[in-house]
């Protein structure tokens, strides 16, 4: 699968990481855009630089590239998810804003009708993001707000997060086995 992954400036960048790293495991092909708040937030929360992890991308694109590829639905992905996705980055797909290279994506890949999961990451949630969330829904976006079930029974950090992972990987009908499922033995 051909997947696009955005990480956007909102904190939460161990969800995208998380995500290229079982991509990446299973072989599909990851094209990566990170905002430069999101480049500052991977150094800040996890430690890490961009360099390092687009090292392992088939592509990445900097986000004010209006010509790179992913800029145009012609540019062939299977699916995009943002992971984190800002408040300000929902807005520009919510309100159809292309200003940068990941919300130009986003809304490729929505005219097209291909898969684009949005994982917000916001609390407490004000009235212009909910808004935002539902427009941002009737133009075909999966809204998945990084909020955690605890039915697996969580023992770490990485079980939260790998929660948030599969879920995003359910909405794309990619098998994954990284949490326990309601009503699954043990």
């Amino acid at each position: 699968m051909r997947v696009l992954l955005g990480i956007s400036g909102a904190s939460g960048c161990i969800y995208g990481i998380r995500m290229f790293e079982v991509l990446q495991k299973e072989n599909h092909e990851i094209f990566l855009i990170v905002s430069d708040a999101g480049k500052e937030i991977l150094g800040h929360e996890e430690g890490i630089s961009f360099s390092e992890l687009s090292k392992k991308a088939a592509a990445t694109y900097a986000n004010d590239n209006l010509l790179a590829g992913p800029a145009s639905g012609s540019f062939l992905l299977d699916a995009m998810i943002i992971m984190p996705c800002s408040m300000k980055t929902l807005a520009a797909v919510a309100n159809g804003y292309g200003d940068n290279l990941l919300a130009r994506a986003a809304l490729c890949q929505l005219k097209e009708g291909r898969p684009v999961v949005l994982v917000i990451r916001e609390t407490p949630l004000e009235l212009a993001g909910l808004r935002n969330m539902v427009a941002a829904r009737e133009a075909g976006a999966i809204i998945l707000p990084a909020c955690p079930g605890f039915y697996h029974r969580p023992q770490s950090l990485s079980d939260l997060v790998d929660f948030i992972v599969g879920k995003v990987l359910d909405q794309l009908k990619i098998d994954n086995t990284l949490f326990k499922r309601w009503g699954q033995k043990s």
